[in-house]
C-alpha cells in the first residue's frame, strides 16, 4: 500500500510537560511546524509556536485554535482531580473541547491521545484493587470494569473522529523518564533530586518502594522513544484507528538499578530491609534544603515542589504486583525503535546538570 503524504503541521496539548516537551523536540527534528498550547506558566520548546488557553474553557479554547491550520493533533496532557468521577467530567471535557475546535479542520488527518498502564490497572481511587490482567499487559486484555477517566477520554476521542473525519490512536505508556520542570508526574527528575538531596545531607539512599517491586521485573518509557511512536502513528497507516503499549523494550529489577542510579551520583544504595520508607512522609522537611542547595549551586529551580512529584513516585514504586506491557502489537504494525533504559535515565541526568536544575558530581 503506498502511504500518503503526511501534511506536517502539529498541535501538541500539553506542551510544556515531560512528554509534550520531547514530541515537540522530535517534531521540530522531523521538519514539523508544531503549535503548542498550555496555560502558559512554563516556557515552551524553542521553534514551538505557543497558544496558550485554558483546557478547561470551551469558549477561550475556540478563539485561540479558531482556523488552526493542523492536520494532527497529540494530547499529551491531563488534568488531575480530587475524585475519579471529576477526572472523568474534566478530562473527557477537554479531548472534548478542542476536537470540538479544530476537528472541522481535521478532516482526513489524525488525533493521537497518550493515557497510561492504569488502563490495566485502573485509576490511583481504586488502584489494582480490581482483578489486574496477567503481565506482561497486552491490548486484547480490553477495559477494567472501573471508572477510569482514559475510557472518557477515549469515547470522546472515537466519538470526534467519526463525526469529523479523522483516523486516531491511543498510547499506553508506563512510568516516563523525560525532561521536565514542574511536571507533577516525572519520576525521572524525583529520583535525580532524592539522590542530590541524600549527596548532599548526608542522609543514605533509600529504596521508598515494597518488596515487589525490589525483586520484580518491570520496564518504562522515555519520553523520547514515546515521542517517536507518536510521530510514527500519526504518519502510518497500518496504526491509524488502533491502541497500543509504549515501552521501551527491555526490562530490569530495582534490586540492579537502585545502585545504577546511586553510582552515577557518587552515593551508596542503601540495602533494602523490605520495609517501605515512601519519600512523600521522608521528604517533608526538604524544601529547606533544596533551596540552599539550590543556593549553593546557582540552580535554575529552588522550588522542590516543581521539581519532585514524592507521591508519584511513591505510587509507582509501591505497587504491590508486577507490571510491566508487551509491545507485539507495535512491533508487527512496523514500529522497530528501542531505547536502553539505564541509558535513558542517565541521560535526563546529565541534562538536568548541564540545564543546571540539580546540582554537578564534581
Amino acid at each position: 500500500m503506498t502511504q500518503k503524504p503526511v501534511e506536517k503541521e502539529a498541535l501538541i496539548v500539553g506542551v510544556s510537560g515531560v512528554i509534550g516537551s520531547a514530541l515537540a523536540e522530535h517534531l521540530l527534528t522531523e521538519g514539523w511546524t508544531v503549535h503548542g498550547l498550555s496555560r502558559g506558566r512554563t516556557p515552551v520548546v524553542p521553534g514551538c509556536l505557543p497558544i496558550v488557553a485554558d483546557l478547561t474553557q470551551p469558549a477561550e479554547l475556540a478563539a485561540a485554535l479558531k482556523d488552526l491550520p493542523v492536520k494532527r493533533v497529540f494530547f499529551t496532557a491531563w488534568s488531575r482531580q480530587a475524585t475519579e468521577k471529576e477526572n472523568i467530567r474534566v478530562n473527557g471535557a477537554i479531548v472534548s473541547h478542542v476536537l470540538s475546535a479544530v476537528g472541522p479542520n481535521l478532516k482526513g488527518g489524525h488525533a493521537a491521545l497518550v493515557t497510561g498502564l492504569k488502563h490495566y490497572l485502573g485509576p490511583f481511587e481504586a488502584y489494582a484493587t480490581g482483578q489486574v490482567p496477567i503481565t506482561p499487559f497486552r491490548e486484547e486484555q480490553g477495559r477494567q470494569a472501573v471508572d477510569n477517566f482514559y475510557h472518557e477520554q477515549e469515547d470522546r476521542l472515537f466519538e470526534a473522529a467519526a463525526t469529523h473525519g479523522f483516523s486516531w490512536s491511543v498510547h499506553r505508556p508506563h512510568t516516563i523518564i523525560g525532561f521536565a520542570v514542574g511536571n507533577a508526574m516525572n519520576m525521572g527528575v524525583t529520583l535525580a533530586v532524592y539522590a542530590s538531596l541524600c549527596k548532599h545531607t548526608g542522609q543514605p539512599f533509600v529504596f521508598p518502594g515494597s518488596q515487589a517491586q525490589w525483586d520484580g521485573l518491570t520496564d518504562m518509557t522515555s519520553a523520547g522513544l514515546l515521542a517517536q511512536h507518536l510521530s510514527w502513528a500519526s504518519q502510518n497507516e497500518s496504526a491509524h484507528n488502533q491502541d497500543f503499549n509504549v515501552v521501551n523494550g527491555d526490562v530490569f529489577r530495582w534490586k540492579w538499578m537502585w545502585p545504577l542510579l546511586a553510582d552515577y551520583f557518587g552515593i551508596e544504595a542503601q540495602p533494602f530491609d523490605g520495609v517501605g520508607r515512601p519519600l512523600a512522609d521522608r521528604m517533608q522537611g526538604a524544601a529547606q534544603a533544596w533551596a540552599d542547595i539550590a543556593a549553593q549551586h546557582q540552580l535554575k529551580e529552588p522550588s522542590l515542589d516543581k521539581l519532585a512529584s514524592w507521591w508519584h513516585t511513591d505510587a509507582d514504586l509501591g505497587r504491590t504486583m508486577e507490571v510491566m506491557a508487551d509491545m507485539g502489537k507495535s512491533r508487527k504494525a512496523g514500529f522497530l525503535d528501542y531505547q536502553n533504559t539505564p541509558d535513558a535515565f542517565l541521560s535526563l541526568f546529565a541534562r538536568l546538570e548541564a540545564e543546571r536544575i540539580i546540582p554537578t558530581r564534581g
